[in-house]
């Protein structure tokens, strides 16, 4: 027996589950309770022929049939926006999407900000996190990640570009303290840094790797704390290039030997990307990636130098970066 043709209105509601990974989401958006959407669900998985979701951690997610609907479903949910008034615009909608802090404040706002003037119908849902791609991504359209290349289940994985990590301090803690000529040195410093239990990208565990007599200093999850307790001289502070150039109060240390390049990767389900918004915010995120390249890499002071305060154990010359 051949299965009957869904309705339009099952497959919106698959879309909105997917976008939410809930149940009791998807109903908020689209104004109906937790067991209307069950019951389209199951109509929905009757007139395929199939299971379209599956359980997973936090809530529900797309099987391979399931993520066939769904671009079914954004074809409809984009044919329909274009005939409402006002609405001819297809860059519309709520993009969820989760990236690490410093990305989030200097790649992914100017980004949206800049795509937002053009698509003022578009929202972003912007949650910060440092951690692996996931394996169950439902309720998120796109992530970014630091990592090696992801080893993601039906997903895309794209390389964005890179950005360098140095060790840093502050003016006023190198005249007190003294300004480390070599890693072995650093030994008598605090780093300040992630918390070393909760760090889960291997990859940004260089300082603990390099310069493993440091004692910790100040660990936090959040690197704009990390920013501003090396400018308060916790300790020397291992900090992307891009987020401490921008402080006239920091100095760059050991810029041979600490020199750490590390990937941003986006990861984005199938079904998000075949979405004109979602495709839209990947695009303005390499867009901005490219425009920021320079300060990526730490090369904002490459010409220029930086010196370290004259004192007890400072450079006389300013350290290239």
């Amino acid at each position: 027996m051949t299965s009957a043709q869904p309705s339009p209105d099952l497959l919106l509601v698959l879309l909105e589950v997917s976008r939410s990974g809930k149940f009791t989401t998807a109903g908020e958006s689209l104004g109906l309770n937790h067991t209307t959407v069950a019951r389209k669900i199951a109509a929905l998985e009757k007139s395929l022929g199939g299971r379209v979701l599956a359980r997973a951690a936090g809530g529900w997610e797309l099987t391979p049939l399931g993520e066939r609907a769904v671009g079914v479903a954004a074809q409809v949910a984009d044919a329909v926006g274009r005939l409402g008034p006002g609405r001819e615009d297809p860059i519309t909608g709520v993009v969820r999407m989760t990236a690490t802090d410093g990305f989030s404040a200097y790649i992914a706002s100017p980004a949206v900000a800049r795509l937002r003037a053009e698509h003022p119908g578009l929202t972003v849902e912007l949650v910060t996190v440092t951690r692996r791609a996931l394996q169950q991504r439902s309720g998120v359209d796109l992530e970014v990640v630091v990592e090696g290349e992801p080893q993601v289940h039906r997903a895309h994985a794209v390389r964005l570009g890179e950005y360098t990590l140095g060790m840093y301090a502050s003016r006023e803690y190198l005249a007190r303290h003294g300004a480390p000529r070599t890693p072995e040195e650093l030994a008598r410093h605090g780093l300040v840094y992630f918390v070393d239990s909760m760090l889960q990208i291997d990859d940004l565990d260089t300082p603990r790797r390099l310069a493993p007599e440091m004692r910790d200093g100040l660990t936090s999850t959040n690197v704009f704390v990390h920013v501003e307790a090396t400018r308060a001289g916790a300790g020397i502070g291992f900090l992307p290039c891009f987020m401490a150039d921008r402080h006239e109060d920091l100095v760059r240390l050991l810029p041979d030997y600490f020199r750490e390049q590390l990937p941003y990767w986006m990861v984005l389900r199938p079904d998000s990307y075949r979405q004109p918004a979602v495709a839209a915010v990947a695009e303005a995120l390499r867009d901005q990636m490219e425009r920021s390249r320079p300060m990526l890499l730490g090369l904002k002071h490459a010409s220029e130098g930086r010196p370290v305060p004259s004192g007890e154990g400072a450079d006389p010359e300013p350290s290239p970066v």
